[in-house]
């Protein structure tokens, strides 16, 4: 058996030569604990145990002659192949809403107390809106969810479906925010950025006055010292012809 490797079939298969059936037992017992350890996450109980002693039994062909504390097994039942389980042939109408929901739908159909009746037509509304979202991924009217409530129960809920339809409201079952919530996300972001941009334009708008505030400040003083330097470079002049 492969899960427990080849050393431990060479184990096995000396434990046959052994001529003493004390001295094979001991080594049986031995070699069922080494077993055990080669998986030591398998719980230690007593069906556990007689696996080990059936695998024992099998990696030596049913041929160890050994007092265990279990029966060997049948050579026969090794091997077989389990019954064949017969296929479900129940023709569902409605795939998504599967076979418990035919058999509650005839649960309700049974029921005589009609209150009681309401009520398990109504979570049986709800339930199948809440399987047909889920397999098809797209919202539904309840008006659909009736209608086929109607056809899988062959119209013999319609009272009660007349009666509760109008006022039972299944419910939007996807999850979906209200637009009043994100609309007013949304305004409130556009507002922030609106006052951010208000604030960044308005800070580029004073630091270019400034800009040019400091510019035509140092134009002026430029202008300023211009003609003093000119009337001391002609008074200079003056004073120098006059010596001449």
């Amino acid at each position: 058996m492969k899960e427990y490797g080849t050393n431990v079939q060479k184990l096995v298969d000396y434990i046959l030569t052994v001529q003493d059936k004390e001295k094979r037992t001991k080594y049986a017992y031995l070699l069922v604990e080494l077993m055990r350890q080669v998986h030591p996450n398998m719980r230690d109980n007593q069906d556990y145990s007689n696996k080990l002693w059936d695998d024992l039994y099998i990696m030596s062909n049913f041929k160890l002659d050994v007092d265990s504390p279990f029966p060997p097994p049948s050579p026969d039942a090794v091997g077989k192949l389990p019954k064949h389980v017969p296929y479900n042939v129940n023709e569902l109408r409605f795939r998504y809403y599967g076979r418990n929901v035919e058999l509650l739908i005839l649960r309700a159909i049974a029921e005589s107390d009609e209150e009681e009746k309401r009520i398990l037509v109504a979570h049986i509304a709800r339930l199948m809106k809440t399987f047909y979202q889920n397999w098809n991924k797209e919202v539904v009217d309840d008006e659909v969810i009736w209608g086929h409530l109607l056809e899988m129960s062959s119209n013999l809920l319609a009272p009660v479906v007349e009666a509760i339809s109008g006022k039972s409201a299944l419910g939007n079952l996807r999850n979906a925010r209200p637009a009043t919530s994100s609309g007013n996300s949304n305004n409130g972001r556009n507002n922030n950025t609106n006052n951010n941009n208000n604030r960044n334009f308005g800070s580029r708008n004073n630091n270019h006055q400034n800009d040019r505030n400091d510019r035509n400040d140092r134009n002026n003083n430029r202008n300023s010292n211009g003609p003093r330097n000119n009337d001391n470079r002609n008074n200079h002049n003056n004073r120098n012809n006059g010596k001449r």
